[in-house]
């Protein structure tokens, strides 16, 4: 049986790292705040992966979060999966050259020509499909460009198109609940078909340990990812995946 995972997601701009909720942001610190805050030898053994996405408004981020990216990675020996921005093969060597391992596309995750070049560069497990989506009564809308703009996409066609193409994973994450800390949204998961073969990140509302305890039940999730930093602040991840582990939950065990 593979083991589920936990995936810490940082979002970063301007040589710092934010908060967001419900997709809007708050500035938190810099990486020496977050090494202050996070012990990164805990961090290694409390989560499975990390995700840095680069949430800039602006277009010309790209070298400054390249910097980070290779930064981050020689600070903290976790997979690292990098998103934000990547508009062409190039941005994504970029990412992969500075220390990624993963690239997350979202707003370009339907250029079929782009994802196909990036998975013939580097392979379809390098490819995260991320889908930032609003529930409407029993519809979801489909987000794009940080949460901006509203995307002609039909929730019923996006899981026959993700099978089809060459996508490693699945990242749903619900803007409704980002940040709020209430618990995740498992509605999204009446749409994942029963035979989907590819894994699926569940994120937005993780607030406490119970909230990912539910979803890593749950047999169509492979893995959370949360990005509520003050949730988890000190060792709050640590006691979160022991607590887990106590419940059922098949992690990967640290030594």
């Amino acid at each position: 049986m593979l083991k589920k995972r936990i995936i810490f997601t940082l979002l970063y701009q301007n040589k710092s790292f934010y908060l967001s909720r419900n997709f809007r942001l708050q500035k938190i610190g810099n990486l020496d705040w977050l090494k202050k805050n996070y012990d990164f030898s805990i961090l290694t053994k409390s989560v499975d992966e990390i995700i840095i996405l680069n949430v800039s408004r602006e277009k010309n981020q790209i070298e400054d979060f390249s910097k980070a990216i290779k930064k981050f990675s020689k600070e903290c020996f976790l997979p690292i999966s990098a998103g934000g921005k990547i508009i062409d093969i190039d941005v994504a060597k970029k990412y992969i050259s500075s220390g990624a391992d993963k690239l997350v596309v979202n707003t370009n995750l339907f250029n079929k020509t782009l994802i196909k070049e990036i998975a013939s560069t580097f392979g379809a497990q390098c490819v995260i499909g991320s889908i930032d989506y609003i529930k409407k009564k029993n519809n979801f809308d489909i987000y794009i460009n940080n949460g901006k703009e509203k995307s002609i996409k039909k929730i019923k066609l996006v899981f026959e198109y993700l099978e089809k193409m060459p996508i490693g994973e699945i990242l749903l994450n619900s803007i409704d609940q980002d940040g709020t800390g209430n618990g995740f949204d498992f509605d999204i998961l009446k749409h994942v078909p029963k035979n989907f073969i590819k894994p699926v990140i569940l994120s937005g509302g993780a607030g406490n340990y119970k909230h990912i305890l539910k979803a890593l039940k749950n047999k169509k999730v492979d893995s959370i990812a949360t990005a509520n930093l003050l949730n988890f602040v000190g060792n709050g991840l640590q006691e979160a995946r022991y607590l887990l582990m106590r419940n059922g939950v098949k992690l990967a065990e640290w030594i």
